[in-house]
């Protein structure tokens, strides 16, 4: 297979890579959508027309977010819905209630390097609220997205995978040392194994799903970490909100993208498979792409999930 090129790069932003774009009569769930590029994406999915639900976890915010973008963009068609990923009751609560087909799914709500925490169901805080939050809201909404007929999934990873491939003989910490950097890594290499199974299972209800690095954005995603990410990005590789939220819309709305899913993006590029850490911010470790690692992946999620009832 080829690696999908578009004409955008590090410096588009969301509107750019969305401008002429028409979802009019198409609904999109963005999570995570009331703070940082999440904003960003809902807007630019506004502006195609789209009917926009923010899932967010603080619901004021959400309003708050839902108001500035109606003003921006026009579009009125905005809603905002309470999702909280580490709770697998709000995950099932919310997709209980959705009605109605979905075409565009984003997940990317996330936490970075937190300090050791866990669920009531003892799972480690990073894994259960990036990976299998999303992974029971998407399988939630299958229903839904298979409805659409072409549907996609987007996945906000990051080059943040290449500290850790999904540990499955310890994915809670429970016999290793907390690492909050190893537990990030975990949890986004498992969201880009989650966009491989997805498509391959879900593939032929018309269903795609492809995982990406936003680039280096200094959001709320980094109050762990004294806002500074790691503190390894040089000055001239950050990206504006706007341009973080580019590649995540690339994947929702691009043409180019029709039919194609299980691949990882880098300022909207597909980017090369490496066998060692990059060292940057592109690259997607091969283990991440692993055919039976997603395959076991699912499996253990929908385990997990099934236990905690």
């Amino acid at each position: 297979m080829s690696p999908i090129a578009t004409p955008f790069g590090f410096a588009s932003t969301a509107a750019e890579v969305a401008a002429g774009v028409d979802l009019t009569g198409r609904r999109a769930v963005v999570t995570g959508a009331s703070s940082g590029i999440g904003v960003e994406t809902a807007r630019a999915l506004a502006a195609t027309g789209a009917e926009v639900v923010l899932a967010v976890r603080d619901v004021a915010a959400g309003e708050r977010t839902v108001k500035d973008i109606a003003a921006t963009t026009g579009n009125r068609a905005l809603h905002v819905l309470p999702l909280d990923l580490a709770d697998p009751a709000s995950v099932a609560a919310f997709a209980s209630s959705w009605d109605g087909p979905l075409h565009v799914l984003v997940n990317n709500a996330g936490v970075m390097a937190s300090p050791e925490g866990r669920t009531r169901q003892g799972w480690e805080l990073q894994f259960a609220t990036n990976h299998l939050g999303h992974f029971g809201l998407a399988v939630g909404l299958h229903t839904a997205l298979a409805a659409d007929g072409s549907a996609r999934i987007v996945v906000v990873s990051s080059s943040g995978h290449q500290a850790s491939p999904v540990v499955f003989d310890d994915l809670h910490f429970s016999f290793r040392p907390y690492d909050p950097w190893a537990a990030y890594g975990q949890s986004k290499t498992a969201n880009v194994l989650f966009a491989v199974e997805a498509t391959r299972r879900w593939g032929p209800d018309g269903i795609t799903a492809n995982a990406l690095m936003p680039g280096a954005v200094y959001t709320n995603l980094q109050r762990h970490t004294g806002g500074r990410g790691s503190g390894r990005v040089p000055p001239e590789l950050i990206k504006s909100v706007e341009q973080g939220a580019a590649t995540s819309v690339l994947l929702a709305v691009s043409p180019l993208l029709d039919g194609v899913g299980g691949r990882y993006f880098v300022d909207c590029n597909e980017t090369e498979v490496v066998d060692r850490r990059s060292g940057g911010l592109h690259g997607v470790a091969r283990y991440a792409l692993d055919a039976a690692n997603a395959e076991r992946l699912w499996t253990v999620s929908e385990d997990l999930l099934a236990a905690a009832g």
